[in-house]
């Protein structure tokens, strides 16, 4: 698919007349991460578009990277799919770029899922080495550019919480992860129809590591929302 910022990967599943449903990796992953949980959506009826974010997998390398960008390929990738209104989950990296996007384009949403990932705050301890890893699997250059975005990150990310008007499901690793759980505690607080799940043991990649327990919690999160 050719987007704005150059060509973009993703795979799909489910029935193509499925209430659409779109997934968003991590930092060093691809959409091949959420295969699993496709097939568990697909199989109730959903439409899976797990997409290879910009710097990942077989998506564009761009020239430019932050999190406002992330959250303007979602848009970009919505409208060329015209999709209408539709179920966004992210984790991680792509659960911030979820949440914006929420924050931006709250009526595009039926229910927004982060996994493990409240906006960055000035409590958020994540910081990314200068130096590539051998053989990294992304594009190292958005690494830095969205590190440096944790170390001071936009206040109005954790302000604008309170625009989301989706129902929103957050689903905390507990305390194995490295993400401050108090933090995604007063995310969900301050969303008005925000809901904490933790699932206790997981840690951060709760949908990798423990997916029974993920499609349990997300499925039925959306039954509840018809």
């Amino acid at each position: 698919m050719t987007l704005d910022a150059g060509e973009f990967a993703y795979r799909e599943a489910g029935p193509p007349d499925g209430t659409p449903a779109v997934m968003l990796h991590g930092l060093g992953s691809r959409a091949a991460t959420w295969d699993r949980i496709a097939a568990g959506l697909a199989g109730r009826g959903y439409r899976t578009l797990a997409l290879d974010q910009r710097g990942h997998g077989d998506s564009a390398r761009t020239a430019d990277y932050s999190f406002e960008l992330l959250r303007d390929d979602v848009a970009a990738f919505a409208a060329a799919l015209r999709l209408g209104r539709f179920v966004l989950i992210g984790h991680s990296m792509g659960g911030t770029a979820a949440c914006l996007y929420a924050e931006r384009f709250p009526d595009r949403l039926t229910a927004l899922v982060l996994e493990d990932t409240p906006p960055p705050h000035y409590r958020s301890t994540l910081r990314i080495p200068d130096q590539p890893p051998a053989d990294v699997p992304f594009h190292w250059p958005l690494a830095p550019a969205i590190s440096a975005q944790f170390a001071d990150p936009d206040p109005a990310w954790w302000d604008d919480l309170v625009k989301i008007t989706a129902p929103t499901l957050v689903l905390a690793g507990g305390p194995t992860s490295h993400v401050p759980q108090d933090l995604l505690a007063e995310a969900a607080a301050r969303i008005p129809d925000g809901r904490l799940v933790t699932v206790d043991g997981a840690g951060h990649h709760i949908h990798r590591e423990y997916p029974a327990e993920f499609l349990a919690h997300l499925t039925a999160f959306l039954a509840e929302r018809g």
